[in-house]
């Protein structure tokens, strides 16, 4: 197995890749066996299968995390209260690493995930990432093809052809994975399922999802102003895979990068990846056939827009019918259902299914509060009855299945669900870009009707952070 991080700018380089392409060959050779045997892979409404299981581990889950700020801090939290164990962490900046340093006095902190791979894959189990999208693809790559189980924040990934290939290689290496899109774990989208198969609705022909994002400034040119940047931020490694560009005071790092098409995926990829989760845990929609912008703000070149509608074209599936899925930004709304009650008003984020006999609408991001509409309809159908097993929590499901106590698959996000998700999200963004109605081959992952939209399934690389 040869394929790794060009980990050029490293020091030392030729000694530790020596080291990593030797542990990367003992690996791989039980890596490639037990993929042999698949992953259990299972579709988002069924319960989980007796599939296989990760390799026994000791007492405690060794996780490292890259990004121990922002939802790193979460990360720490939540998964103390799971007992892991942390050797190692790692963050591009010295002043965001209060959480893990309290939380793991022992610890060794990087600046630089690629070294503390290098210097300490032999001290950890599973990684957890939490760091903008662009490095989403390297960092999560480099940890399963290292043999370790990985948590990686949504969107999965930055482009879409990074998801096709995170997903596979989830497969090949055979590794526990999950997407941090913790409402999967929530009841929400369960008690839709199980209205819908149910029949409770009918036939589900429409779906809207709209979210208050973004809560960040889009729709702007890059900064005319530059600065040094501070000591304790590695900007070199922040901007990582991406293009070369001057630091700016608070354009970019810690929070504002989402707006950048360089760094982040904009509100629909910010969001998408939760309040949309309902719909494809649901419907089990597949790829889809056409992705088309319908209205957004004014474009600009490096910038998500401040607003936007895009629209998905579903085909049948099984006895499932094709339907068409909607998504709504910056303020912008479906058009009032003819179901919901007088006096009754949207909520700012949520998923609305439009069926043939009645409608469900799930407030909030993760599908909250769900009922069907209108209110004399809830009251005759009543609670479903149930269908599909409950989570014990979403980073619960990942640290049992790592620890080998589920099979592999009991993390439900995992990139066999992930990853053909976040594709189908990001291309909304491939559309968003061109401003044009999108038909996509998935086997081929590309666009058919515009040959100029296929640039943006993927990027160029920056020396120093290809896969080769």
């Amino acid at each position: 197995m040869n394929s790794n991080l060009d980990n050029s700018n490293a020091g030392n380089r030729n000694k530790k890749e020596t080291t990593r392409r030797t542990f990367l060959k003992s690996v791989g050779v039980a890596g490639a066996a037990l993929a042999a045997g698949g992953t259990g892979c299972i579709s988002p409404g069924r319960r989980p299968i007796a599939g296989p299981v990760a390799a026994p581990l000791g007492d405690k889950l060794r996780v490292a995390y890259i990004g121990v700020g922002g939802i790193g801090n979460y990360h720490i939290e939540k998964t103390v209260e799971l007992g892991v164990e942390c050797l190692c962490y790692c963050d591009v900046d010295s002043k965001r690493i209060k959480a893990a340093a309290e939380a793991f006095p022992g610890a060794r902190f990087y600046d630089d995930y690629r070294k503390m791979f290098d210097a300490q894959h032999a001290d950890i189990d599973a990684v957890m990432v939490g760091v903008p999208d662009h490095h989403h693809f390297p960092a999560t790559m480099i940890a399963m093809q290292l043999g370790k189980h990985v948590y990686t924040q949504k969107p999965l990934t930055h482009t879409v052809w990074e998801a096709r290939k995170l997903t596979e290689a989830a497969r090949k290496y055979n590794v526990v994975t999950q997407m941090g899109n913790q409402g999967h774990a929530l009841e929400g989208w369960r008690l839709i399922y199980e209205w819908v198969h149910s029949g409770a609705i009918g036939r589900v022909r429409e779906v809207h999802t709209w979210s208050d994002r973004p809560i960040w400034p889009q729709g702007m040119e890059r900064p005319e102003e530059s600065s040094t940047p501070p000591d304790h931020l590695n900007w070199d490694v922040w901007l990582g895979p991406a293009p070369e560009r001057p630091y700016a005071e608070k354009a970019y790092h810690p929070f504002n990068w989402r707006a950048w098409w360089d760094f982040g995926c904009g509100a629909l990829g910010d969001m998408a990846c939760h309040t949309m989760d309902c719909v494809f845990a649901v419907l089990d929609p597949g790829s889809p056939t056409a992705v088309e912008l319908v209205a957004m703000s004014r474009p600009y070149g490096e910038t998500c827009p401040t607003s936007s509608i895009i629209k998905w074209e579903y085909p049948r599936r099984g006895f499932r019918p094709g339907f068409t899925s909607y998504w709504y930004d910056g303020g912008l709304r479906p058009r009032r259902p003819r179901d919901l009650e007088v006096g009754r008003k949207l909520p700012s984020a949520g998923t609305l299914f439009i069926g043939t006999q009645a409608s469900i609408l799930a407030s909030g991001d993760y599908a909250e509060s769900a009922r069907i509409i209108p209110e004399a309809k809830m009251k005759e159908i009543g609670k479903p009855a149930r269908m599909l097993d409950r989570s014990p929590g979403h980073m619960d499901e990942w640290v049992m299945a790592c620890k080998g106590e589920k099979p592999m698959d009991f993390a439900r996000s995992n990139f066999d669900y992930a990853g053909p998700f976040t594709e189908a999200v990001l291309l909304g963004n491939v559309a968003l870009r061109t401003g044009r109605r999108l038909e996509w081959d998935a086997e081929n992952m590309t666009v058919t009707n515009l040959p100029e939209a296929n640039q943006y399934i993927n990027k160029e690389y920056r020396d120093g952070w290809r896969i080769t």
